[in-house]
């Protein structure tokens, strides 16, 4: 990628995310390079660092992101472990799709999950909810996706292409499917990292798939 090229990136990405109203941009700094990102600076919050390189992803031209930020918690929002984890528990269970095998730590604010649950999205959905809580500074999701019962290859695998083809910003046909077990691996090209993660969620959606091995390229 030429100077042009990056500075027009760049832009894009400045722009994106001043206009996102999740994340205060004021003191991020941003440097691109052949289609990396380099995030530094420092955010409020553990959730905005994630939201930014959300937002960062949705962005054609993005093939790598180097998330060097930190969370520079206001006084405000300095909580001890035994808070936070407090807090964690209260929503986890208020909410209905986390069970009750998911399990966490906190240390100095860091946030570990860990425990097993039978469909994908519920480990995000416990990750997200975790990210959300004030005071959190990091959350790493070590919770693993339990095999099915009975698990049919050829179905899955019929399964994630007709998902990846009611995406209608997706193109399915540059997407590469295939399924060994419980292990889902995808390959091909797509037009964005957006587009990649969206493959791999939809991988991640079928039950009983337990790893996804994503050697995705962005076109």
């Amino acid at each position: 990628m030429n100077t042009t090229k990056s500075l027009d990136l760049k832009e894009e990405i400045i722009e994106e995310l001043a206009y996102d109203p999740r994340i205060n941009a004021d003191d991020i700094a941003i440097t691109t390079k052949e289609g990396v990102v380099t995030l530094r600076g420092t955010v409020p919050n553990f959730n905005q660092k994630w939201e930014a390189e959300d937002a960062i992803k949705r962005i054609r031209g993005v093939r790598g992101i180097a998330d060097e930020l930190t969370v520079d918690l206001p006084s405000s929002h300095v909580r001890t472990d035994s808070d936070i984890a407090l807090a964690i528990e209260r929503r986890f269970a208020s909410n209905i799709i986390i069970p009750s095998a998911v399990k966490f730590v906190v240390k100095d604010g860091h946030v570990t999950l860990s425990g097993e649950v039978p469909l994908y999205y519920q480990s995000q959905e416990a990750a997200y909810e975790a990210r959300r809580v004030i005071g959190v500074r990091d959350v790493s999701n070590l919770i693993s996706v339990m095999p099915a019962p009975s698990f049919k290859t050829d179905e899955v695998k019929r399964k994630i292409h007709s998902e990846l083809q009611r995406m209608a910003d997706l193109d399915a046909k540059k997407i590469a499917v295939s399924v060994s077990e419980g292990k889902v691996t995808l390959s091909g090209s797509a037009r964005t990292w957006f587009e990649r993660e969206k493959a791999v969620q939809a991988a991640w959606s079928i039950p009983g798939v337990t790893c996804v091995d994503n050697f995705i390229a962005i076109d």
